[in-house]
C-alpha cells in the first residue's frame, strides 16, 4: 500500500468500525453509497449529535475539553472527527496555542450501547489517537471509550497491537476501496441488528444465479 496519501486518498476513519463488524456492510456503505438508519444507528447518531459541538471548548481543573474535533493522517489515508479531546498539562504534551505549559491529547469516543466482545471501538479510538499523534507530532499513549448505555469510561491503551491492527485495517479497505470489491456475505447473528440487512439479503444471496450461467439456461431453454 501507500506510504503517504494524498487528501483525494482519504476514507472516513469511522469506517473502521463498520470493517471489523462486517467487510460487506462496510463495502455497501463506502463503496456503494448505500446505507439505511434503524433504532440502533439512530441513539447512536443522537448521541454524537448531544457530543459534537464544533463551537465548544472549556477548561476545567487544568483540562481543555474540545469537542468534534477533525483529525486526518496521510499515512493511514484515514480522515475524520473526534468527539472529544481532552488535554491535559503533561510535560510530555505540546504547547497550545495561547496556553502556558505543555498537554497532552487524549480522544474520548461515544458509543450508545456497552463494551462490546470484538476490538471495533479500540480500533476506531486508537486509529483517532494516531491521526492526533501525526499531526501533534507527539505520543499518545491512551484514550477512553464512553458507552451510553452504562454511564461509563473505559480507558484503552494503545498498545502495539492495536497499532498494528488499525494500519492493517487501513491497507485492506484502501484495497478494497480502490478495486471497487465488496466481498460477500458472511452471515452471523450481528445481521439481525444491521441496518442494511435487507439491502444485503443474505438468504437469497445464496441463491442467486451467476449471469453467465443464467444466460446460458436462457438459450438452452430456448
Amino acid at each position: 500500500m501507500k506510504s503517504e496519501y494524498t487528501t483525494d486518498d482519504l476514507l472516513p476513519l469511522s469506517g473502521i468500525q463498520h470493517f471489523l463488524f462486517c467487510r460487506r456492510q462496510w463495502a455497501l456503505i463506502h463503496i456503494e453509497q448505500q446505507w439505511k438508519e434503524n433504532a440502533l444507528t439512530a441513539e447512536g447518531r443522537i448521541m454524537h449529535q448531544r457530543a459534537d459541538d464544533p463551537f465548544f471548548t472549556e477548561t476545567r481543573n487544568g483540562v481543555i475539553t474540545a469537542r468534534s474535533v477533525p483529525v486526518a493522517s496521510y499515512r493511514l489515508g484515514l480522515s475524520g472527527v473526534c468527539d472529544v479531546v481532552e488535554f491535559k498539562s503533561s510535560p510530555d504534551g505540546v504547547k497550545l496555542p495561547g496556553k502556558d505549559g505543555l498537554y497532552l491529547a487524549a480522544p474520548i469516543e461515544y458509543k450508545r450501547g456497552k463494551e462490546k466482545h470484538d476490538h471495533s471501538d479500540e480500533t476506531q479510538l486508537c486509529a483517532q489517537a494516531m491521526c492526533l499523534e501525526e499531526m501533534l507530532s507527539v505520543a499518545i499513549p491512551k484514550g477512553y471509550l464512553y458507552y451510553g448505555e452504562t454511564r461509563h469510561r473505559v480507558e484503552i491503551e494503545f498498545t502495539a497491537e492495536l497499532r498494528t491492527l488499525v494500519k492493517d485495517m487501513a491497507d485492506e479497505m484502501h484495497n478494497y476501496f480502490s478495486r471497487g470489491y465488496t466481498p460477500r456475505v458472511k452471515t452471523s447473528k450481528a445481521c439481525r441488528s444491521c441496518s442494511l440487512a435487507d439491502v444485503c439479503l443474505p438468504v437469497l444471496q445464496e441463491k442467486v444465479i451467476a449471469a453467465s450461467k443464467y444466460i446460458r439456461q436462457q438459450i438452452e431453454d430456448s
